[in-house]
């Protein structure tokens, strides 16, 4: 057994507008034994062209670059190569450049002051089908999640229900009585009664047969 390390290589492919980068990066993945870099790109038209010609199985993609840039180089590579991971590589780890970058494809984000280690990480997880993402990356993204999650409670109605409401509304939808819910939940029909009259106004819902549509739409119960 081998830990679950690749039985074959990594192959590479680096893209970065600057030789100097290039050739300091490609050095740093020379020395790991896991990879090894098929070939270099100096902007995104040469990295497709290179893409089609090499099959690597990871492109390390800049993205402020000359000619095609790499978030419209990612968005060719998501389109016609999809089984290629793109690992973006980059000085400018902004909220802009790193919501575009994963929109366009790409299924990592480091970057350049990352260290050697870090990097080498990076490649071996896109390329077992992971994700990955810089500390600083993944700061934005629970950030902005964190912000956006009182709006998303009021545009779902669903998470505006309480605990207890939930599972009234599955135990309704699943074709049990006011009194077989109240029996199984220890509460008296009244009560029930009242749960069910609440969930049903925030859901905005009639009747059963929708209360029913919901949940199966919701995948609360199903059919």
């Amino acid at each position: 057994m081998n830990g679950g390390e690749p039985l074959e290589k990594i192959k590479l492919l680096v893209v970065d507008d600057h030789a100097i980068v290039r050739e300091g990066i490609c050095a740093l993945l020379e020395l790991s034994p896991e990879t090894v870099v098929l070939g270099e790109a100096a902007n995104g038209k040469e990295a497709l062209e290179m893409v089609k010609k090499l099959d690597p199985d990871v492109v390390l993609m800049d993205i402020v670059m000359p000619v095609m840039d790499g978030l419209e180089a990612i968005r060719c590579l998501s389109r016609d190569f999809p089984l290629v991971k793109v690992l973006v590589l980059t000085q400018y780890d902004d909220r802009e450049h790193v919501f575009q970058v994963i929109e366009a494809g790409a299924v990592g984000f480091i970057d350049k002051t990352t260290v050697s280690s870090e990097l080498v990480r990076g490649i071996r997880a896109v390329y077992r089908g992971d994700s990955f993402l810089s500390p600083q990356v993944a700061r934005y993204l629970v950030d902005d999640f964190r912000n956006d999650y009182p709006d998303r409670r009021e545009r779902d109605p669903y998470l505006q229900l309480t605990d207890r409401e939930r599972e009234i509304l599955k135990l309704l939808a699943e074709g049990h009585t006011t009194r077989e819910i109240a029996n199984l939940l220890v509460l008296s029909p009244k009560t029930v009664e009242g749960h069910k009259t609440r969930l049903m106004g925030k859901l905005d819902i009639r009747n059963r047969v929708e209360l029913v549509k919901y949940a199966v739409r919701k995948g609360i119960v199903k059919l």
